[in-house]
């Protein structure tokens, strides 16, 4: 299928969050008209950011309620558009029913616009690496788009893995329907851990990441689980990279492509670069909270042994996109400085 128009019509589903408000926010710095989809937009805490934004005040920005739970709630929505991309997340991922019902929702709506040509799913780099035995990574260690959790492991059930699962069957369900419909083609943006500027307050509840930064800067953050280091990237390149794929002639239905700058970083460096990126605040750099059981702490040396030998690439996402990841010094000194302004955080100091 052909890619978006330069200055179409694109619908943004979880328009209000971290990753759907930097779309919509390049998506009209690029010229195009946008329909942004929350789930009330009578919210004003979640959406007045929206509203400010260049574009709302002559209409080439517009809001519309949209419940993922309800069939036909974006039939009006989609219906001239050119392209959508479909960002907001479920309820639940451990019920693979549900995840099933509501990418149906959104397949009949799109297959209804009967305008519709290019579809991005916004699915994650959980879909890529998320396994139940580290070891797999031992033996499959480089990270790319054709590498898929174990899913004869039997310990990768819903309840343990749900997540990855539930972006894995929204992956198929949309590159089935789109290979059935013939009209428009879905692709896959599989993020990693977003980082950056929040736009508004209640997203820096909205995502780990900035979460785990807000809990650095009041002096209490936890380990993460089996040691894994951060594998950031940048909303704002994010974003970009899922505007890329909708504009993209070099992608094809039922492809995906990882968004991540292939940089990995420890958390306990991640709360020290605060302080180096930021000197003027006199940040208290602080030690994570341990959060594994003693049995598992012994093993600390080897887990991060096995983190540390993996290869992370992003040279299919660069190749159809163009897309430059910026540095991680740049996307936290950013998310820091708008967690303080936005949301009001107050670093702790050292005295």
């Amino acid at each position: 299928m052909a890619p978006i128009p330069k200055g179409g019509t694109v619908a943004v589903t979880g328009a209000a969050g971290f990753i759907g408000g930097w779309v919509v926010r390049l998506l009209l710095d690029k010229g195009y008209r946008v329909r942004a989809c929350v789930r009330d937009t009578n919210d004003k805490e979640r959406n007045e950011f929206l509203r400010q934004m260049p574009g709302f005040i002559s209409g080439r920005l517009t809001l519309h309620s949209a419940d993922v739970d309800n069939a036909g709630c974006f039939d009006e929505i989609f219906k001239g558009c050119n392209g959508v991309a479909h960002i907001s997340h479920v309820s639940t991922y451990t019920d693979h029913e549900y995840v099933k019902m509501v990418c149906d929702h959104i397949i009949n709506s799109i297959n209804n616009s009967e305008t519709v040509n290019r579809v991005v799913v916004t699915s994650s780099v959980a879909a890529v690496m998320s396994e139940m035995d580290l070891d797999e990574l031992v033996r499959r260690p480089v990270l790319y788009e054709e590498r898929y959790p174990d899913d004869l492991n039997p310990r990768r059930t819903a309840d343990s893995q749900g997540y990855s699962m539930g972006k894995i069957i929204a992956e198929n369900s949309f590159s089935e329907a789109a290979a059935k419909n013939g009209n428009w083609d879905a692709i896959t943006c599989c993020p990693a851990d977003n980082v950056g500027p929040i736009q508004a307050e209640h997203q820096k509840d909205r995502g780990p990441w900035q979460r785990h930064i807000q809990n650095m800067l009041l002096g209490e953050y936890e380990q993460t689980w089996v040691y894994r280091p951060w594998t950031p990237v940048d909303v704002r390149d994010d974003a970009a990279c899922h505007i890329g794929l909708l504009e993209s002639v070099d992608v094809r239905n039922g492809e995906r492509y990882i968004a991540w700058s292939t940089d990995t970083i420890n958390v306990e460096d991640v709360c020290a670069g605060i302080d180096q990126v930021l000197p003027e605040l006199n940040f208290k750099v602080t030690k994570p909270v341990e959060v594994h059981p003693e049995k598992l702490q012994t093993r600390e040396e080897k887990y991060r042994a096995i983190w540390s030998q993996c290869d992370l690439r992003n040279d299919r996402m660069r190749a159809v996109t163009g897309v430059s990841f910026r540095s991680f010094e740049e996307s936290l000194r950013d998310c820091v400085e708008s967690l303080m302004t936005v949301a009001k955080i107050k670093p702790i100091i050292r005295n």
